[in-house]
């Protein structure tokens, strides 16, 4: 029995860790150092986001940087899933933990100072894995925002702060206490880290996208 308990503490320990560590891999720093020799967090706002990304010039790396965000969250939370359930922990529980520490890794990563993204591509991952109907009306709450608006900063703001509504009437499996309080964490940490540019799109400031722009930001 203290042995089980030992296991089943170490295995809530390693999910914990886990996600963080796969949340924290600063794909589109990576992907930037490594094929352009560039340092992405002095272009542009100095985001390792995707949009960010594609203002070096390289859409393709914008786009697998995105890809490798969504992947990584996903991941961090499925893996949490399979190995609650090995270890008879509740899975739903370990999903959600797994999903706040992986969006918490990428935006404060441990290999960068603590300074990252703002979480938006890792919470689309995160989501899609712990509520995907919810996620894919959220999804084309943004594509519509991005197309009228061109901000790719208000469509994310946006589409997180629906998210907990969706998942609360399209998900019946979170509405248990812990869940609920996951759903509403991992967007409003993402809306409070694009304060900024919440303030210049109260200014009118903000960088629309797909023009380019020296400063400012706008998005994942």
């Amino acid at each position: 029995m203290q042995n089980q308990l030992l296991m089943n503490e170490a295995a809530r320990v390693g999910i914990i860790l886990c996600a963080y560590l796969l949340g924290s891999i600063p794909f589109g720093y990576l992907l930037v150092r490594i094929f352009l020799k560039e340092d992405i967090r002095k272009t542009g706002s100095g985001n390792i986001g995707a949009t960010n990304v594609i203002r070096t010039g390289k859409k393709g790396l914008g786009i697998a940087t995105l890809l490798l965000d969504l992947g990584k969250g996903y991941v961090a939370v499925l893996l949490a899933g399979f190995v609650a359930a090995n270890y008879g922990l509740n899975a739903q529980h370990a999903m959600v933990a797994a999903a706040v520490m992986a969006t918490v890794g990428h935006i404060f990563p441990v290999w960068l100072k603590f300074k990252g993204g703002k979480g938006v591509a890792t919470g689309l991952g995160v989501f899609l894995a712990m509520a995907p109907l919810a996620t894919l009306c959220c999804l084309g709450i943004f594509i519509v925002v991005l197309f009228f608006s061109r901000y790719v900063s208000l469509s994310s703001i946006v589409s997180a702060a629906v998210f907990p509504i969706f998942t609360l009437l399209l998900e019946p499996a979170m509405r248990e206490r812990l869940c609920v309080a996951g759903i509403f964490f991992v967007p409003l940490i993402i809306i409070v880290k694009h304060e900024a540019n919440i303030r210049r799109l109260i200014a009118g400031t903000e960088n629309r996208f797909g023009k380019s722009k020296s400063t400012g930001t706008a998005g994942a």
